[in-house]
């Protein structure tokens, strides 16, 4: 190959060469491990679990078991109220944190901690505190009251309530500083004039800060849905599915399955939770990438 120049004259250029340059193999070889770790920790697991689910007869089992049932119920009843209880909070706490005040900064400092605290620790104590036999709440109340107090965790449904508000507990303290800076991101010019139009609390909020903060919300609760359909801990830790496996989740749900040494079960419940994820997770990239 040869360019041609004015007249008869051709300059011949240099072949194109194939071979690699030293930059080039310098970042293949960096690149090279975390791509093993990658394939062996995430994509290994994943198909391999996926290829222990995929027999018919698996979802058949879980379709005639009760307690997946109960499972998937709970799983809508625990992202329903849940999520929505706990971003609704975080909303107007963003607005109480968001004050410039020496008092609030202390105080927020107190509020973040059990969001950076790890959660066995804090959600163990929360299980200690309502033994019916020694816990601190049951102890109050028999020092108050002189009659023993009831026992908390042997009620599904008090169970589950109190699994949902150790959840809401446990990562409140996150959603309301996401919240809170973009609260802090709008302009303080357009409450000013609010103010001086004589504008209330809430046709501020309704007017000034809830369309600025609209699409920053939705994401949050988009996430924070797909985020909790993993959350392990809030139910296992509190409750370990009881009483007779009725507050069971679908991500613990896997975890009595793996117990009973039914694998393809533990692996076929956790794929049951796809066609709520996918979807949220489809509808979540969407609107991030308008």
């Amino acid at each position: 190959m040869a360019i041609t120049l004015s007249g008869d004259q051709s300059i011949p250029t240099p072949p194109l060469s194939s071979r690699l340059t030293t930059t080039q193999i310098w970042g293949i070889a960096l690149i090279a491990p975390y791509l093993l770790v990658f394939l062996a920790f995430v994509v290994y697991p994943v198909c391999y679990g996926l290829w222990l689910a995929r027999a018919p007869s698996n979802y058949v089992a879980l379709y005639n078991d009760p307690i997946f049932a109960r499972a998937a119920v709970n799983t809508l009843i625990f992202l329903v109220i849940g999520i929505n209880i706990k971003m609704l909070i975080a909303l107007f706490l963003s607005g109480f944190f968001a004050q410039q005040r020496t008092w609030i900064k202390w105080l927020s400092v107190v509020f973040i901690l059990p969001w950076a605290v790890p959660s066995i620790p804090t959600i163990l104590s929360v299980r200690f505190m309502f033994n019916p036999e020694w816990g601190v709440v049951n102890h109050l109340i028999f020092n108050f009251t002189g009659d023993d107090g009831p026992n908390w965790l042997n009620d599904p449904t008090v169970a589950l309530t109190m699994a949902i508000g150790v959840h809401i507990w446990k990562s409140l303290p996150f959603w309301t500083l996401i919240l809170m800076t973009g609260r802090l991101a709008i302009a303080q010019d357009l409450f000013e004039a609010a103010e001086v139009d004589g504008a209330s609390w809430w046709q501020k909020f309704r007017f000034i800060t809830w369309p600025s903060m609209q699409t920053l919300y939705i994401t949050c609760t988009l996430l924070s849905m797909i985020w909790t359909l993993g959350d392990f801990n809030s139910v296992y830790l509190l409750t370990g599915g009881g009483p007779a496996d009725l507050t069971h989740v679908l991500s613990t749900l896997g975890i009595r399955y793996l117990r009973l040494d039914q694998l393809s079960l533990s692996m076929a419940s956790i794929v049951c939770a796809m066609p709520f994820v996918l979807p949220l997770v489809y509808y979540m990239m969407k609107r991030l990438s308008r």
